[in-house]
């Protein structure tokens, strides 16, 4: 009887040391959710941020802009007319508006 005892007791103590591991297990896990969650909500707020910001970057006005002053882009008007002549000849242009005025094209 003594020996079932024993075998009884060894069992119950590596019972309640694995308890004791799979709970801590369980916190550490619990606290690393908590941070992931914490991240994942801090990142949501960024994304959010950075498209606030890019659809604040991509305004026609804005984008105007930076046709003009960058990319030296002008507004097509009638005034200005481009020619093709040939797939190898650079296009031509012609200034409508002062060559109907008596001046010379550019």
């Amino acid at each position: 009887m003594s020996r079932l005892n024993v075998v009884l007791a060894v069992m119950l103590l590596l019972s309640c040391f694995w308890l004791i591991r799979s709970s801590n297990d369980a916190r550490h896990l619990f606290v690393d959710l908590e941070k992931a969650q914490s991240q994942s909500h801090e990142l949501q707020i960024e994304y959010d941020r950075l498209q606030v910001d890019k659809r604040a970057q991509a305004t026609p006005l804005r984008v105007e802009k930076l046709a003009r002053d960058k990319l030296h882009m002008s507004v097509n008007t009638p005034a200005v007319t481009h020619y093709v002549t040939g797939a190898s000849a650079p296009a031509a242009v012609v200034d409508t508006a002062a060559a109907s005025s008596g001046g010379e094209a550019p």
